[in-house]
Parts: structure tokens; sequence; C-alpha cells
């Protein structure tokens, strides 16, 4: 894993996600940002490849087992921060949750199709859904998610986890 940390205490916001790398295999990065979109702590795996004895034994789970457990798991145990919210683009990477001390919640574009339940809201071109176990907490993640969204579009951070990827790979 790569880090760079900032030694602020300022409150942080996580952008967890994972992209594939055809013939090299599935990275996971980690980008805890400021209020403000700047970044503060930056996390990315080596590629994990999937055998076909897992792909076999794992069955439908094994995208939540690699996403939540193998990538996710690890890269949320990296950070020195503890941010006020994680936020993916992967629905698998809610199955991190029990890695982490922080809400969790999954973000689609609105034209996406989305599941609208519990908890479910939407902020701005968003919807944005949290893990099942911080549905309780679903009103002051909105507040605080409005607050960041004021600074920057939430998908942004996705895009530069990402190209930081790409460019470690490019230099590799």
């Amino acid at each position: 894993m790569v880090s760079s940390a900032s030694s602020s205490n300022e409150m942080a916001f996580g952008f967890l996600t994972v992209c594939d790398a055809a013939g090299v295999g599935t990275f996971g990065g980690y980008l805890l940002v400021d209020l403000s979109g700047r970044p503060l702590e930056f996390h990315c795996t080596a590629p994990v490849r999937v055998t076909r004895a897992q792909e076999i034994l794992y069955g439908a789970t094994l995208q939540r087992h690699l996403h939540g457990e193998q990538i996710g798991g690890p890269l949320l145990k990296a950070t020195k921060l503890t941010p006020v919210a994680v936020l993916t683009d992967h629905e698998s990477l809610l199955h991190a949750r029990c890695h982490g001390q922080s809400p969790v919640a999954v973000v689609r574009q609105v034209a996406d199709p989305a599941p609208v339940g519990t908890g479910t809201f939407e902020l701005g071109r968003f919807h944005v859904q949290p893990h099942d176990d911080d549905l309780p907490q679903a009103d002051q993640l909105q507040s605080q998610l409005t607050a960041l969204a004021g600074s920057i579009e939430l998908a942004e951070p996705f895009a530069r986890i990402r190209a930081a990827i790409d460019e470690a790979q490019a230099h590799s």
C-alpha cells in the first residue's frame, strides 16, 4: 500500500473504490479528503488476482468477498485518520463496513438504477445508500455529505483514485 498522510485534525471523508486491470488483477484505492476536497491520505492495494478455484468455491459471493474482505477491509484499516463517512461507487464495497468505524454508503448517479429504500437519500445528481448498519445515522450522514457536496462533486474523487492507480501502473 502507498500512503501519503497529513497530520491534520480536519474533518475527513473517505472514498473507496476498486478497478480492474485486464491481465493484472483488481486494485483497490482509498482517498481521504477534507471538506474542500483536498487530499489528506491515500492508500492503494497491489493487484489481487482471482484464481479459478476461488471463482468456483465463492460462486455468486466472490465479488463481495474480493471487494469487501480482501481489498476494502485492509484499506479501511490502513488509515491514520477516521473519516466522518466512507463513500464508495461499488455496492460490493459495502461489505467492508465491518472493518472500519465510520458509516459506509454507496453513491450512484441519479440516472443509474438505484434501490430507493429506507435511509436512501438524494444529494444533487446522486443517490446515497448507507450500509444497513448505518441507517440509524442516515439523517446525520445526509447533513455531513450535504456540506461536502457543496464543495465537490461526489463522484470526482473516484476518478482521482482511478487516475492515481493508472499512473502507478504506468511507472511499474
